[in-house]
């Protein structure tokens, strides 16, 4: 038994037959109480579990020997494989040394087929390459030209011979010839074509253009510039009489001359129109103080011109009674004149102490206001420095904070300081001469009472005298 268990019994099921072996012994060793039936019934099971046991391992090593063949089969089909790509290794690398030879004889060949070319050429090479460059040039001209507007498609065929390798034909040689000299004619002309023009809601509509050389085009009123191949419509229109010069010309009809505008530039004075700003946009950037100066010009201007013409008015009516004998209550001179007739009977000195006094009573109301008028006209560059030193202070900060990389930044306080110190000159300015006429014209009035009165005054001590 034990030599049984030694060579059969491994494993678990080995485990499980030891199991029944060792019961069996333990009932013998109690007395053999057991039945020989039952006896036969357990070496039965016994020899049915070597019987397992044995046909369990042929069944092991059965899958044993087959995996061993797998392994065997795939290790020769590996080996296979491995050659095979061993193969196609020296076969690449003799293709890579063929090729490599043929490209070194295709670079003499090239090397040899260019020393030919060159020598062949001569002098011709050279005026190949001064067409090629005149192409390029004639290319970019015509890119932002307003002919191109009307004639397009011109720059391809420029553009092929500009970038080739190869010596142009004879006929792109003639287009190019052609070509600059359309450019040059159409230079005099003045034409009117139908073409595509985008407005000024980014949609591209139809339209009658006129055009005046490179120089200016215009549709419907409209002034036009060449952008990116397409004639857009400015956003904003010059002024000064452009546009209705530019009416004048489209509607023009027949022979003879008419106005107009151009721009020499060639559509750069133009684009540069729609980044300047307008009257509106200037004095927003002068900010409170630029508002507040122009309040204070608005109101010391109409002031001044209502003084002046008051003053002017009672002048005309000084002037009317010095014609007449006849005193008036509506004029300076005439109180005066009644001063005097009122007067007529006192001595020569009181009379005198009269017409000074009435004089006197006259003044104030021809001086009035002229100090208020010269104080802002003095105010008024004063807000201005004010308004610079508050953009000055913005400049500062603006460069504290984020440094002076982008002028973009700095440019909001320096148009402050700019515009303020604009705006107060321009306010003080017509002031100014607004006072010096008011107050030459008050001057001459109070000049002419004194000299009335005097004359007066001599007059009554002829009288006396008499």
């Amino acid at each position: 038994m034990k030599s049984l268990f030694h060579k059969h019994f491994a494993g678990a099921a080995g485990m499980r037959t030891f199991a029944a072996i060792g019961t069996g012994l333990l009932i013998a060793a109690a007395g053999f109480s057991v039945a020989p039936a039952a006896w036969a019934d357990e070496v039965n099971t016994i020899e049915e579990t070597l019987a397992a046991i044995r046909a369990e391992r042929a069944a092991v090593s059965e899958e044993n020997r087959a995996r061993e063949a797998r392994f065997t089969e795939r290790r020769n089909e590996q080996k296979a494989m491995l050659t095979e790509v061993g193969q196609q290794v020296d076969a690449a690398e003799k293709a890579s040394v063929r090729l490599e030879d043929l490209r070194n004889k295709n670079d003499l060949e090239l090397t040899e087929l260019r020393a030919q070319l060159a020598e062949r050429q001569g002098e011709f090479g050279e005026l190949f390459g001064a067409a090629r460059a005149a192409a390029a040039d004639l290319n970019e001209q015509l890119g932002v030209s307003l002919v191109s507007a009307q004639f397009r498609g011109r720059g391809e065929a420029l553009r092929e011979v500009a970038q080739s390798d190869s010596l142009p034909t004879v006929e792109q040689l003639e287009g190019l010839w052609n070509t600059l000299m359309q450019e040059m004619a159409e230079q005099g002309k003045v034409v009117t074509f139908t073409g595509n023009v985008i407005g000024t809601d980014n949609q591209p509509e139809t339209r009658s253009v006129t055009r005046i050389g490179p120089f200016t085009a215009f549709s419907d009123g409209e002034y036009l510039i060449y952008q990116s191949g397409a004639l857009k419509a400015l956003v904003r229109q010059p002024g000064g009489g452009a546009t209705a010069a530019a009416e004048r010309v489209e509607n023009h009809k027949g022979d003879g001359y008419v106005a107009g505008v151009i721009d020499p530039s060639l559509g750069t004075l133009l684009g540069l129109t729609v980044e300047m700003p307008t009257f509106t946009e200037r004095l927003a950037q002068g900010g409170g103080i630029g508002y507040a100066i122009v309040a204070l010009a608005v109101l010391g201007v109409l002031f001044a011109l209502y003084k002046w013409v008051r003053l002017t008015i009672i002048g005309m009516k000084v002037r009317a009674q010095m014609r007449s004998e006849q005193a008036s209550q509506g004029n300076p001179l005439g109180r005066v004149m009644m001063a005097y007739e009122e007067n007529r009977n006192v001595d020569i000195e009181t009379l005198q102490l009269k017409l000074d006094d009435a004089v006197l009573k006259e003044l104030p109301a021809l001086e009035s206001g002229l100090s208020l008028v010269k104080v802002l006209a003095a105010v008024a560059p004063l807000m201005g420095l004010l308004g610079t030193v508050i953009g000055m202070i913005v400049t500062f900060q603006a460069i504290t904070l984020f440094g002076t990389g982008d002028p973009k930044l700095m440019a909001g306080g320096i148009s402050q300081a700019l515009v303020t110190t604009v705006q107060g000159l321009i306010a003080a300015i017509p002031l100014l001469v607004l006072h010096a006429f008011a107050s030459g014209t008050s001057r001459r009035l109070s000049q002419l009472l004194e000299e009335q009165s005097a004359g007066m005054v001599a007059a009554y001590a002829e009288q006396q005298r008499a």
